[in-house]
């Protein structure tokens, strides 16, 4: 089947972005691997710019747009893609206009500000985000560079997992957090390519478990009233990243709040490291008795997707 991107998209974004992006650690804890029962390799997105892989998908979208990127750049995001886009306009000297969420984690608004963006404030709801965004894309003449829904991004993400395989050799599986699938999906093209027989995750929030209803369904399946706190992953998958991930997936994880957080505590206590609820959710994942049960996963390597949490909603 043709997907929205091949691996050789995801080269060239590894090259476009050499010298943009930051070439992220990828660090093990025995400790966490004792508990996991098996060795995990966490690729640490915390640590790229904006604090979330979402720097690597903008960056490689933004650098592509070329003369069309002159009025400027918008997006709608609930933190981490805003930020990214921003930071990689502000990078290339171009306008940004950014919808958010009036519930928008403060840290996250605080990081748009900060590279200099529009924000817009709306209600929290896709209607209302894509409404305020068409407003501002008509008032501004500016280009959308969506979350997740947009070949280049997808291709930008997919870089994260070139790189855990090229520096960790490979692996029995690899886990990624899904929200609208652009991270996944990259992984998944790439994890195919250089990895064939490994087997491919995700993990959703129970709260917010479109995705795992899809798969289970064969049909995409929209979502509704998501609750979660993991805000980064509250979106439905998309048209573009709901293929790959159907063709590609072995399984994908729920985990429940409480996991969550208990996961973000080991990763501070073991590591030192503040990982937002999203970022934390493939380890909640691997931790799962059920998923420790399965045979056959000596190493797994997962993705912490970002480190940008207001720091009264840690629970340590």
């Amino acid at each position: 089947m043709q997907y929205a991107i091949s691996f050789s998209d995801v080269e060239s974004a590894a090259t476009r972005q050499e010298g943009v992006v930051i070439r992220t650690p990828v660090l093990s804890s025995p400790d966490i691997n004792g508990l996991a029962g098996r060795e995990v390799l966490m690729k640490c997105e915390n640590l790229q710019h904006v604090g979330a892989f979402k720097f690597r998908g903008a960056s490689n979208a933004v650098g592509l747009l070329g003369d069309a990127a002159e009025p400027g750049v918008c997006t709608h995001s609930s933190g981490n893609h805003a930020q990214a886009v921003a930071l990689a306009a502000k990078r290339r000297g171009v306008p940004a206009y950014i919808v958010m969420p009036d519930n928008a984690p403060r840290i996250k608004v605080q990081g748009v500000i900060g590279h200099g963006a529009e924000i817009t404030f709306c209600e929290p709801t896709l209607r209302a985000r894509i409404a305020t965004a068409e407003s501002v894309l008509e008032r501004t003449g500016a280009t959308f560079i969506h979350p997740f829904d947009n070949p280049h991004v997808i291709a930008g993400q997919g870089t994260a997992a070139l790189e855990l395989i090229q520096e960790v050799g490979s692996l029995d599986a690899v886990m990624a957090p899904i929200g609208g699938g652009g991270l996944l999906s990259g992984t998944s093209i790439t994890i195919r390519r250089l990895v064939p027989n490994a087997l491919i995750f995700g993990v959703e929030p129970t709260g917010a478990d479109d995705a795992a209803r899809s798969l289970a369904a064969g049909e995409l399946i929209p979502q509704t009233n998501p609750d979660t706190i993991c805000d980064g992953l509250l979106t439905s998958l998309g048209e573009t990243t709901w293929p790959i991930l159907r063709d590609h997936l072995e399984d994908i994880v729920t985990v429940s709040d409480e996991e969550v957080l208990q996961a973000m505590r080991l990763l501070h206590d073991h590591l030192g490291m503040v990982i937002e609820p999203s970022g934390a959710t493939c380890l909640a994942a691997v931790l799962k008795p059920e998923f420790k049960e399965l045979e056959g996963i000596g190493r797994i390597g997962i993705i912490l997707s970002g480190g940008n949490v207001d720091p009264e909603s840690l629970p340590f």
